[in-house]
């Protein structure tokens, strides 16, 4: 039934599913950002679309971690040669080599740990974010879809066959067995429950409504903090935390923290 209540109870089994079945993947996250951060890492957090949210939600946040940056498309005007009309396009996620673009525009840093969020997994810039960050021995922690992943890849080897059969080869630029995936170049995994398509509601003419991704991402996310500031607190270490600037002394203790990371971490828009 669509309405408050159908969405209600696909929002509550998604965070149970995440609490019951993530924790462990999770953890072991918060073990590479732990690491990374005591090497003088920062956090790079990486989406495209409506997974830019999730990004965010790790940076410049209250009670969040001060050594996080988010990378982004609008890098490429905010500290890049393009205009803002030149990434207005939906569609530049797509674009071949758009990554290495953004990539280039950051002060990535030899300890730097990636967090890249993408329900699909699928598109040219998340791909090759997570591809640049893995050949260059960077952790990638991959917050995704499995269940979009799987029938992606089913309903590419569908259509490669078609082709083969059609005489076509599997199809221009098309790799046999489905393209690669986010989820194949992470080395942690973060399953945000999300069916294929992201749309939890089915329409009765078709399509559907009400995402998920963004819902459980952002859970997933606050889960990671904790977790690395609980190995911090557990190791007799002060973790390096935002206060609210909002409340008095809270601009002066986060500008302290700052000041250490330099140009590396960038809040722009957080």
């Amino acid at each position: 039934m669509i309405g408050q209540s159908g969405y209600a109870d696909v929002a509550r089994a998604a965070v149970e599913r995440v609490l019951d079945a993530e924790r462990e993947a999770i953890g072991r996250a918060g073990r590479l950002v732990y690491d990374g951060l005591r090497a003088g890492g920062v956090v790079q957090a990486f989406g495209t679309g409506h997974s830019r949210a999730v990004a965010l939600e790790l940076v410049g946040r209250a009670g969040g971690l001060v050594p996080a940056n988010q990378l982004g498309i609008r890098d490429l005007a905010y500290y890049g040669d393009a205009s803002p009309q030149d990434i207005l396009d939906p569609k530049i996620e797509r674009e071949p080599g758009l990554a290495l673009r953004i990539w280039e525009l950051a002060e990535i840093g030899p300890n730097d740990v990636f967090v890249i969020i993408s329900n699909s997994g699928g598109n040219a810039t998340i791909v090759e974010m997570a591809r640049l960050a893995a050949e260059r021995g960077h952790p990638v922690i991959a917050i995704t879809s499995r269940t979009h992943t799987a029938e992606a890849a089913t309903r590419e080897r569908a259509d490669s066959d078609a082709d083969a059969d059609a005489g076509g080869g599997g199809g221009a630029g098309r790799v046999p067995g489905g393209r690669e995936r986010l989820a194949g170049l992470a080395d942690v995994v973060i399953d945000n429950g999300a069916p294929y398509g992201d749309a939890a509601l089915p329409l009765p003419g078709g399509g559907a409504v009400c995402p998920v991704s963004n819902l459980t991402g952002v859970l997933i996310a606050q889960l990671l903090v904790a977790d690395v500031v609980g190995r911090f607190l557990a190791a007799g270490q002060a973790p390096p935390v935002y206060r609210s600037a909002n409340t008095p002394g809270g601009d002066a203790h986060n500008d302290a923290l700052l000041s250490a990371y330099g140009g590396r971490v960038r809040l722009g828009d957080a």
